[in-house]
């Protein structure tokens, strides 16, 4: 069959599928539909000439249609400019909804690590700052009931730095607290002394996972010395004394839905610090003490740092539980492999923070630890005296300014 047979041939199939007359001009010119020059309105709004047989099959104006360089070979022409195309095509009005929402199940066959993730995304920082004070104070004048004036104050901050990238995290807080209370002629006092430091990095395997392969770092000491009031010539602890490293690598698992996180960790180092050597001798917070012949002489002195390697197990959970009260807490578990496996350390922290408005919070905060290498430290009769382990709890009530940066 030549060319003009071939365009005769075509022309009577889209002729007929079409609704649309053609005609042969010279041996290559095939003529276009009629409507073909009013489709050039936008086609969202107005539909183009519709086919009878399948109204979303129209006929377009020439394009560069890659099919059409299919159809053009085979009929061997060898000019596109020769030949309009058509193919099918969707037009919805504007007015309309382009979806429809609807309900689906999760379906188990679905691999979710295949799900793509654009691991190369420029990484970003997300930070918050919070510095606060509280502030609480008494005054008595000729009260009948009779008081002691007292004032303290606390001053406190909340650092956050995390870094995302795919499914890549980089989180960092540092959290510092210190508090004193002044109380009619009592000497100065310390109220709360915290320096506490945390670094996570993780990484998930998918993009569907809630499961993160996880290092942590925890550092925590305090700023100055602390006292068994009212002895303020020995000090219980001091700045760096003790100071606490926990490093450890694991899997956490958030709960998409409570937003809970749980971490396990199955290998932890935990190092104790004590930067007194007075401290250290004592033993204090778990160190080897210093050895001593019979009339108290020191042989050799206390060891200034316990290293230990064990399980540790935790749970955390921020929230908005009810309108503008938030609520922070996280419960540590430990146990060392190597001295007295299946003796738990516990530290629970809970922090409960009210929002009148965007300066000032009302905070409720709760402390509690548990170490069995910690001896209980009293004073008796003018002497200072050491008991075993005991559950260490500290409660905070404060209402202040907080500005957030």
């Amino acid at each position: 069959m030549n060319n003009l047979g071939k365009i005769a041939f075509f022309s009577i199939v889209i002729g007929l599928y079409t609704g649309t007359s053609f005609a042969q001009v010279g041996s290559t010119t095939v003529e276009l539909p009629k409507a073909q020059s009013d489709t050039l309105v936008a086609q969202d709004t107005i539909k183009v000439q519709e086919n009878p047989f399948n109204p979303l099959m129209n006929f377009l104006p020439r394009k560069n249609y890659a099919e059409e360089d299919l159809l053009l070979s085979y009929m061997n022409l060898g000019s596109r400019e020769d030949l309009a195309f058509f193919k099918p095509e969707v037009f919805v009005e504007r007015s309309k909804p382009k979806y429809s929402a609807i309900k689906t199940k999760f379906n188990p066959q679905i691999e979710l690590s295949a799900i793509p993730v654009n691991n190369e995304i420029i990484g970003y920082w997300e930070k918050t700052n919070k510095v606060g004070l509280d502030f609480n104070q008494i005054a008595f004048v000729n009260w009948s009931a009779g008081g002691d004036n007292s004032i303290a104050g606390l001053l406190k901050g909340d650092f956050s730095r995390k870094y995302i990238k795919g499914r890549m995290i980089w989180d960092n807080t540092l959290n510092v607290r210190y508090g004193v209370n002044k109380q009619s002629d009592r000497e100065l006092r310390k109220s709360d002394d915290v320096l506490e430091l945390n670094s996570t990095f993780g990484y998930k395997s998918s993009a569907a996972s809630d499961w993160y392969y996880v290092s942590k770092l925890n550092f925590r000491t305090q700023f100055t010395d602390g006292f068994n009031y009212p002895n303020t010539d020995n000090p219980v602890s001091r700045w760096l004394a003790p100071a606490y490293l926990f490093v450890g690598v694991g899997g956490e698992y958030m709960d998409s839905k409570t937003g809970i996180k749980y971490y396990i960790s199955p290998l932890t180092y935990k190092a104790t610090f004590v930067n007194d050597q007075t401290l250290a001798d004592q033993g204090a917070f778990g160190v080897d003490p210093a050895i001593k012949d019979e009339d108290g002489n020191i042989l050799r002195h206390g060891k200034r740092s316990k290293a230990e390697v064990g399980l540790l197990v935790s749970t955390e959970w921020k929230k908005e539980v009810f309108n503008n009260i938030f609520i922070d807490t996280k419960l540590t578990l430990y146990s060392d492999y190597i001295d007295q496996f299946g003796n738990i350390d516990v530290m629970w922290d809970l922090k409960l923070d009210m929002k009148v408005n965007n300066f000032v919070r009302a905070n409720v905060g709760i402390n509690l630890i548990y170490d069995d290498n910690v001896k209980n430290k009293v004073e008796r009769g003018g002497v200072q005296v050491i008991e075993g382990p005991k559950i260490q709890f500290k409660q905070t009530l404060g209402v202040g300014l907080v500005y957030s940066f």
